[in-house]
């Protein structure tokens, strides 16, 4: 289990703000939204073999199976933090996304439509 950077109880106000306005959010608050939602990622799909990257944020890796330790990684997936967190609330499905190349996704372990959204329901 990867130990958390952002606290529970702002990386949850820091979403709730993202989703009442998403186009108005300062960078601080923008970035421990996403972070927040990248530690989470980790913790319920908890591995190695898939590296999720939200620049400038944050990155994780996830999904059990080989671990990654040089280089680029096999299965990379790639997204600015307003589709990330549209994915990770639901409000974007993983399919859209890809298909409307918002997402980057390489690498045979690279589909996380299987762990996604984290977060969903009114809000969303």
């Amino acid at each position: 289990m990867a130990r958390r950077r952002i606290d529970p109880a702002d990386g949850t106000m820091a979403l709730a703000a993202w989703r009442k306005n998403r186009g108005g959010l300062d960078r601080k608050t923008l970035a421990t939204a996403v972070r927040f939602t990248l530690e989470e990622l980790g913790e319920r799909a908890p591995g190695n073999s898939v590296e999720v990257r939200v620049p400038p944020f944050g990155v994780t890796q996830c999904i059990p199976g080989l671990r990654h330790t040089r280089g680029t990684p096999p299965n990379v997936v790639e997204t600015d933090a307003a589709t990330w967190l549209a994915l990770v609330t639901g409000r974007v499905q993983w399919s859209e996304a890809m298909t409307g190349g918002a997402v980057s996704a390489s690498g045979t372990r690279a589909d996380l439509s299987g762990v996604l959204p984290l977060f969903s329901g009114p809000g969303s």
